[in-house]
């Protein structure tokens, strides 16, 4: 889909939020987190460096999750409810970005997604 290191924008359903990231391994490798509350999302989605992640537009209209030990940060747009990224408990330094708020992601052309096998997180149930 991508070459690596490519800088990419992503953005929520309605518009209000922009983000660009860079990928180090482009935008391919898609895949799904087993913890309790991905799992529940079922959005699959592919890494970008924390340090890279800019968010272009909306900031003020980013809502936050989080729960248990609060090392995960969830990202929602607040007026369409899409999830665009989160920061990994896993590795603070890898943001997970929704595949499917990537723009030119041919998301219906993806390799099957995998999931993650970092299932256990306690104090995150």
């Amino acid at each position: 889909m991508s070459d690596a290191g490519e800088r990419h924008r992503a953005s929520c359903h309605c518009g209000a939020v922009v983000i660009e990231a860079e990928f180090p391994q482009g935008i391919t490798g898609a895949k799904r987190c087993t913890c309790s509350f991905c799992r529940r999302r079922q959005a699959g989605n592919v890494t970008a460096l924390s340090s890279s992640v800019r968010v272009l537009q909306g900031a003020d209209n980013l809502s936050l999750y989080q729960w248990g030990t609060k090392t995960a940060r969830h990202y929602f747009c607040s007026t369409c409810g899409i999830y665009t990224h989160h920061q990994r408990r896993s590795d603070p330094a890898e943001t997970g970005v929704n595949l499917g708020c990537i723009e030119g992601a041919e998301v219906w052309r993806a390799e099957p997604m995998r999931w993650s096998e970092n299932h256990d997180f306690p104090g995150d149930d």
